[in-house]
């Protein structure tokens, strides 16, 4: 991706920081691990950044957002710089996995979530001679 330069439309980290919803420090890690370009500097070291950076953090946020890993926002940023179907088809078909993977911890956050109600449930009846919650969690996996 092209990288801003110096001149009027440069943005100082902290306005990048601002428009897009991202932690300065976030910025600053996502440059060291290469997910974004490492932007030009001003003769006095100061980071400078542009529209291309802007929309680039942006759409890690909300990847991130939606739970898309460092390593499935590579690829969704390399498929973005093609063009055509083809880029399409494995931008779908990646989204596709991911969302099999977010179904599954829905299911999985249901299970728990019947386990914990039904704990708290016994421990508002009073029924029981120990408390609940504990032997549901000190007994076996089911």
């Amino acid at each position: 991706m092209r990288s801003a330069g110096p001149g009027p439309a440069a943005l100082a980290i902290g306005e990048l920081s601002r428009r897009t919803g991202v932690n300065i420090e976030t910025i600053r890690y996502y440059e060291r691990i290469n997910m974004m370009p490492h932007p030009p500097r001003t003769r006095s070291g100061r980071r400078v950044y542009g529209d291309v950076e802007t929309r680039t953090l942006a759409f890690i946020r909300r990847a991130r957002e939606l739970g898309f890993s460092l390593d499935e926002i590579r690829a969704l940023l390399a498929l973005s710089a093609k063009d055509g179907r083809e880029a399409c088809a494995e931008v779908r078909e990646l989204a596709a996995d991911h969302l099999e993977d977010v179904r599954a911890k829905i299911a999985d956050l249901r299970a728990m979530e019947r386990v914990l109600a039904d704990a708290v449930r016994r421990c508002d009846d009073g029924k029981s001679a120990g408390c609940p919650l504990i032997e549901t969690l000190s007994s076996p996996a089911k």
